[in-house]
């Protein structure tokens, strides 16, 4: 790890996923569709602090959104 990694504010990834799917005025029925999941898996994504990488692969694919950068942003400013 590198020097400071510990301390980096990370952002919730559930959060951010759900905002992103608002900022988009999507359904989480549409959402859910798309993943291949129930509404249900999504509440539980929206709660998640971190999550598997195949499957925000996956989510960024479907929202055309990538968070893989967000992430990498938010450990790059806790860095510093």
């Amino acid at each position: 790890m590198r020097p400071g990694w510990r301390q980096a504010r990370m952002i919730n990834i559930g959060e951010a996923i759900r905002e992103e799917l608002e900022r988009q005025e999507r359904s989480v029925t549409w959402f859910a569709a798309k993943l291949g999941c129930d509404r249900q898996a999504v509440y539980r994504i929206f709660k998640k602090c971190s999550i598997d990488s195949h499957l925000l692969l996956r989510i960024s694919i479907v929202l055309h959104h990538n968070f893989f950068t967000e992430l990498s942003q938010a450990a790059e400013r806790g860095t510093h």
